[in-house]
């Protein structure tokens, strides 16, 4: 597959005619050739942006709603387009696929049906004969990066929002992606977007600091927005701050499910294989701890165990097992190295452990403690960690013990206790008896800590692609002290 840029509605090659390659994290074939923008480029589609601006902020709401909702149409009928580049560029199986586009097309009729709630307020004053109202008004450009992981579902929630205030958005790919992205935003365009609303561009990912760097800086970006690594989020956060520039970010995960002693034992184990398991633990709010109570820990590792080694791993081009391809070999061998680490720090390997290439299997680890490497960082594969605890308070501890805040789980059947122990976890987002991994257009997902800041979805989202203006209406014959 051969990409381009697509800036004002535009399939533009780099203006200096380079490209890059994708290979296959399976086989090192060759994907995607994509267009590596230049600096000119990513200025070129900041300023088409720029240019787009005014008219689309001035659109009446319906009209972007008709807009977002054919998109939304669109993405659905048009899926066989996207299967198979996020299949061969990402290694991921078909139903992380279809749900994808699923998830996707729900954020951009959630966006769409939000473009009417876009609301102020009245303010009571004290000044005779005055009224001071608040609205929320569009920012201006806004620049999106996104990740691999999950190039549709985190792409169009990366733009679909903003777009529906009224901001016109240059998207920047992910390397690891680009033909995905580009055939989607290809699906935008046809929905309707008039030219320079939505922009995309790629570029080699040697280049992306200065191209990143350079975007931040440009007058006309007002916004940015980041999901990735807490190291990406951490050197744009950087770049924002010098530039005064207001940045949502998504970052990194180290999700806690605790398990209670008096919790439903088999439902908990299938919830943490499939919050551990789903897209090979590749997603940020993948459940890479189980917080067992000692007294059933041992029943509970036994279940969780027997059910890792049914998941089936397999080349998603040839089979339809639920588990396909780490992103690349190098990362099944730096998961592999955690886990070896572990064991022979003393934890349990209960089940998987192995790697074929970027193909790894369901991984469960016991006894896992702080002085292993995979306790603290984020193992971003299909591994889950076993840590045993004595009682509520222990469980508690051990959850918030790690940089990361962005989503958490409990088991138990007393759901008072659930909802003390959730007002006491430093996560954006907890789950009472459900997996770590759940997320819904309408939710405002986002995290603490070394997971980032600020809403993604719903009315708090809206609050990060607008800005809050404070208008007064006053006599204009009133006195004046002087």
């Amino acid at each position: 597959m051969r990409t381009t840029l697509l800036i004002d509605n535009r399939e533009v090659p780099a203006s200096s005619g380079e490209t890059f390659q994708r290979l296959s994290p399976i086989d090192g074939s060759l994907v995607t050739e994509a267009a590596a923008a230049t600096l000119d480029d990513a200025r070129l589609a900041i300023e088409s942006a720029a240019a787009a601006f005014p008219a689309w902020a001035a659109l009446g709401p319906n009209a972007r709603r008709d807009i977002l909702m054919e998109s939304a149409r669109l993405l659905q009928e048009r899926v066989n387009e996207l299967i198979e580049p996020m299949m061969q560029e990402t290694g991921a199986a078909q139903p992380w696929i279809r749900f994808n586009v699923k998830i996707a097309s729900g954020m951009l009729r959630e966006a769409a049906a939000l473009t009417t709630q876009i609301k102020g307020e009245v303010i009571p004053t004290d000044k005779p004969g005055a009224m001071t109202i608040t609205v929320r008004r569009p920012v201006g450009v806004i620049l999106s990066i996104v990740p691999w992981n999950a190039p549709i579902i985190l792409a169009v929630r990366s733009f679909a929002l903003a777009l529906a205030c009224g901001n016109t958005v240059v998207m920047k790919a992910a390397s690891p992606s680009p033909g995905t992205q580009f055939n989607l935003v290809r699906i935008m365009r046809d929905a309707g977007l008039p030219p320079g609303v939505l922009n995309y561009i790629s570029n080699a990912p040697a280049n992306t600091p200065k191209i990143v760097e350079s975007m931040i800086a440009h007058p006309a970006v007002r916004r940015v927005n980041i999901t990735g690594s807490t190291g990406s989020g951490r050197a744009v956060a950087e770049i924002c701050g010098r530039h005064l520039k207001p940045v949502l970010l998504e970052l990194g995960g180290k999700a806690p499910m605790i398990v209670l002693e008096d919790a439903d034992i088999e439902h908990a184990a299938r919830a943490c294989a499939f919050g551990a398991y789903i897209h090979q633990g590749q997603v940020c709010m993948s459940t890479e701890r189980a917080v067992v109570e000692n007294k059933i820990a041992d029943a509970f590792a036994e279940k969780l165990a027997a059910k890792a080694k049914t998941i089936a791993t397999g080349d998603p081009r040839k089979s339809d097992a639920p588990l396909g391809s780490l992103i690349g070999k190098a990362d099944a061998a730096r998961v592999k190295d955690l886990i070896e680490d572990a064991v022979a720090k003393g934890a349990r390997l209960l089940a998987g452990g192995t790697a074929d290439g970027a193909l790894m299997t369901a991984s469960v680890l016991d006894h896992v403690t702080p002085e292993m490497k995979i306790y603290y960082e984020e193992s971003f594969g299909p591994v889950v960690c076993l840590v045993r605890v004595d009682g509520v308070e222990e469980a508690v501890r051990v959850a918030n013990d790690t940089e990361y805040g962005l989503s958490s789980s409990i088991f138990t059947h007393d759901v008072k206790k659930a909802l003390e122990v959730a007002s006491r976890l430093d996560f954006g987002c907890c789950h009472i008896n459900g997996p770590t991994v759940h997320d819904e257009p309408q939710m405002p997902l986002g995290g603490m800590k070394a997971s980032g800041y600020g809403r993604f979805g719903g009315q708090p989202g809206i609050s990060e692609f607008t800005e809050l203006q404070c208008i007064t209406i006053e006599d204009p014959s009133q006195h004046y002290p002087f």
